[in-house]
């Protein structure tokens, strides 16, 4: 899969969104620190599938541990 996250400065001024979406990444990890769980933010936005949103989690995953090395 392609990049599950895109910047695009014509969406919400280059925010990180999801592709094929203006829904911003910082939403679900608003939804997952505040307890909720990740069937949660897909209810409240299908247009992010459940394959967009992992892939998301687990490049930002992989981007945090290259910073580490």
């Amino acid at each position: 899969m392609a990049n599950a996250i895109i910047k695009n400065p014509n969406i919400h001024g280059g925010e990180p969104v999801f592709r094929g979406t203006r829904v911003p990444f910082k939403v679900l990890t608003d939804y997952l620190e505040g307890g909720d769980t990740l069937d949660e933010f897909l209810e409240e936005y299908p247009s992010v599938s459940r394959e967009h949103a992992i892939a998301a989690i687990e490049e930002a995953r992989l981007s945090l541990v290259s910073t580490l090395k």
